[in-house]
C-alpha cells in the first residue's frame, strides 16, 4: 500500500520532518538496509587485516594502495551523473501515474448525452462504460504484476464481471500478435455509432464528444503500454550503478585509517600526538548513506507498477473507477435533487459561516494587490494629468530623442543618382522648393515634430522632374556628379542655396550663400 504521510507535513513546526525518521514502512532504512550492513562488514573487515594481520612493510604498501585509492574517488563524478538519473526517473515516475485511465470526464459525458431510461437504455449506458473499464483492465493486466496476480486469465475477468462470455468468444476470435487492449474501445465506438443511429444519442455534436473522450481515455492506456514497452535507455542504468559501486569500492579501501609508520624504527607509530584514529567512519558511512540510498530510490521508482511499498495501487484504482462509473451512469442518471432557491437568495454578498476554529481568518483584510496600500506622494502636482503629445518623449527622454534626432536627418541623398540618362540634361534637373527655406529664422532648427525630417520625392519620373522636401537639418546638403551637369544653371535655379563646384562633384547646401 502506498505510503501517504501528507497529514503530517500540512504544517511546518519544530520537529516535524524528525518524526518521520522513525517510520519504517516506505523508509530509505527498510530499503537500504541491507547494502548498508555488506558494507560496513567489507570497511570493518580490512581494518581488522590491516590493524592485526599485517606487518610493517605490508602496512605501508597497503598505505600506499588507500592513498591512491581515496585520491581515485575525486575522478568519478558521482554527484552530476546520480543527480540527472535521478530527476529524469522521478519527472518519468509522476508521468506515468497521470497517464494512468480514469473515466470521471468519459461517464459524465455518457450519462449526459446517451439518454433512455427504460432497459435497453441502462444497458447502452452501462455497456458502454464497461467496455471502457475494460481496456484498462486488460492494459494494466500486462503492465502491473499486482493486477496479473488478481486476473491472471481471462475467466477471472469474466468472473468479476468486466466481459461476458460472448464477448470473450468474440476477443479471442480476433488474432494479433500485438496487445489487444483497444479491441473494447473499437466495440464502445461501434455501440456509440448504433445508439446515435437508434436515436439514443441526439445530435452528432454529442457523439463527437463521446468519440473524443473515448480517444482521450484510449490515449492513456496507450501511453502506459509505451511506457513499459519503452524504458530508459540500459546504458544509462549501468553507467549510474557502475559508478555507485565502484565509488564506494574505493572507499572501503581508501578510507581506512592509516596508522603512521617510522622508517627509522621500521615499526608503528601509536604516540599519542599522532594523528586521530578511529574506527569508524562515520562521514564514509553518511555518504553512502546519501549515496547509495539515491540509487535505490531510483530503483523503486522506475516501475512504480510492482509491489514495492510506494508503488500504485492499481487493483484499488480498478475498483474505484468501476464503481463510481457504474453509478455515475446508472442509478444517477436523471436522478436530480429539486432545485431550489440558495440560501443566499435575497442577499447580495454570500457569506459563508465559520467555525470558532476558524473564526480568526475572518479578521484577516482581503488581498487586493501587492501595490493597494503603497502610499503615494502628497504633491498634487504629481497626481495632475497631463495629454501625451510627441514632445513629452523628448522632454522625457533627452539623451535617447537628441540620438534619434541626430540618426533620423543625414544627409540629403538622390537614390540612384548619376545612373539615369537625365543628367546628362541639366534642364531637365529642376529641384522645387514648396515654399523658401526659413533659414533666417532660429525657431525653425528648434520644432519638436520628430518626423520633420529631410526627405526626397521622387514622382513625374517620365517628365525627368525631382522635388526636393523641406528638411529639419540645417546641415543638409546634396552632393551631384558635376559630369555634364551646370553650376551656373544650379545657381541661377536655386539662388537660396549655396552651390560648391568641388573637383568630382557639386555640393548643394541649404544654407543661404554669402
Amino acid at each position: 500500500m502506498t505510503v501517504s504521510y501528507t497529514l503530517k507535513v500540512a504544517n511546518a513546526r519544530f520537529g516535524g520532518f524528525s518524526k518521520l525518521l522513525f517510520r519504517w514502512k516506505g523508509s530509505i532504512y527498510k530499503l537500504l538496509y541491507k547494502e548498508f550492513i555488506v558494507f560496513v562488514l567489507l570497511y570493518g573487515t580490512l581494518s581488522v587485516i590491516y590493524r592485526h594481520l599485517l606487518n610493517v612493510d605490508q602496512k605501508r604498501l597497503f598505505a600506499k594502495v588507500a592513498e591512491y585509492c581515496n585520491r581515485s574517488t575525486d575522478l568519478i563524478p558521482l554527484s552530476f551523473v546520480l543527480g540527472f538519473y535521478v530527476t529524469l526517473i522521478v519527472n518519468r515516475w509522476w508521468a506515468q501515474y497521470t497517464s494512468i485511465p480514469l473515466p470521471d470526464q468519459l461517464m459524465c459525458v455518457i450519462s449526459s448525452n446517451v439518454h433512455g431510461k427504460d432497459d435497453k437504455g441502462r444497458i447502452l449506458r452501462r455497456t458502454l462504460i464497461r467496455y471502457a473499464n475494460l481496456s484498462s483492465v486488460l492494459i494494466l493486466r500486462s503492465v502491473s504484476a499486482r493486477v496479473l496476480k488478481r486476473f491472471p486469465t481471462m475467466d477471472h475477468l469474466v468472473e468479476a464481471g468486466f466481459m461476458t462470455q460472448d464477448e470473450r468468444k468474440k476477443y479471442e476470435s480476433h488474432h494479433s500478435d500485438f496487445n489487444k487492449y483497444w479491441i473494447p474501445c473499437v466495440w464502445f465506438t461501434n455501440l456509440a455509432a448504433q445508439a446515435r443511429r437508434e436515436g439514443r444519442i441526439r445530435d452528432d455534436v454529442a457523439l463527437r464528444l463521446l468519440i473524443d473522450e473515448l480517444n482521450l481515455y484510449r490515449s492513456k492506456c496507450s501511453m502506459l503500454f509505451h511506457y513499459d514497452w519503452i524504458s530508459i535507455p540500459l546504458v544509462y542504468t549501468q553507467v549510474v550503478t557502475i559508478a555507485v559501486y565502484s565509488f564506494f569500492a574505493l572507499c572501503v579501501i581508501g578510507r581506512q585509517f592509516l596508522q603512521p609508520v617510522d622508517p627509522s624504527q621500521n615499526k608503528t607509530m601509536t604516540k599519542k600526538d599522532e594523528d586521530l584514529d578511529l574506527y569508524v567512519p562515520l562521514p564514509t558511512l553518511l555518504q553512502f548513506f546519501f549515496y547509495a540510498g539515491w540509487l535505490k530510490v531510483a530503483e523503486q521508482i522506475i516501475n512504480p507498477f510492482g509491489e514495492d511499498d510506494d508503488d500504485f495501487e492499481t487493483n484499488k484504482l480498478i475498483d474505484r473507477n468501476l464503481q463510481v462509473s457504474l453509478l455515475s451512469v446508472d442509478d444517477m442518471y436523471q436522478n436530480l435533487p429539486p432545485t431550489v432557491k440558495d440560501k443566499y437568495w435575497n442577499e447580495s454578498t454570500a457569506q459563508p459561516p465559520y467555525t470558532m476554529a476558524t473564526v480568526a481568518e475572518t479578521l484577516k483584510p482581503s488581498f487586493m494587490g501587492s501595490t493597494f496600500d503603497m502610499r503615494m506622494s502628497d504633491d498634487p502636482e504629481q497626481s495632475q494629468q497631463v495629454e501625451a503629445s510627441p514632445s513629452m518623449s523628448r522632454i522625457q527622454t533627452p539623451l535617447l530623442n537628441r540620438f534619434l534626432t541626430a540618426a533620423a536627418s543625414p544627409a540629403v541623398s538622390l537614390k540612384n543618382f548619376g545612373k539615369g540618362s537625365w543628367i546628362q540634361h541639366p534642364q531637365l534637373l529642376r529641384l522645387r522648393t514648396e515654399g523658401t527655406f526659413p533659414s533666417s529664422s532660429p525657431s525653425f532648427y528648434r520644432r519638436e515634430d520628430p518626423e520633420a525630417v529631410g526627405r526626397i520625392d521622387e514622382e513625374d519620373m517620365e517628365d525627368g522632374e525631382t522635388r526636393l522636401s523641406e528638411t529639419s537639418s540645417p546641415s543638409s546638403h546634396l552632393k551631384v556628379p558635376h559630369k555634364n551637369t551646370n553650376a551656373e544653371n544650379l545657381r541661377k535655379e536655386l539662388p537660396s542655396i549655396t552651390v560648391v563646384e568641388l573637383p568630382d562633384e557639386i555640393s548643394i547646401s541649404d544654407q543661404p550663400s554669402n
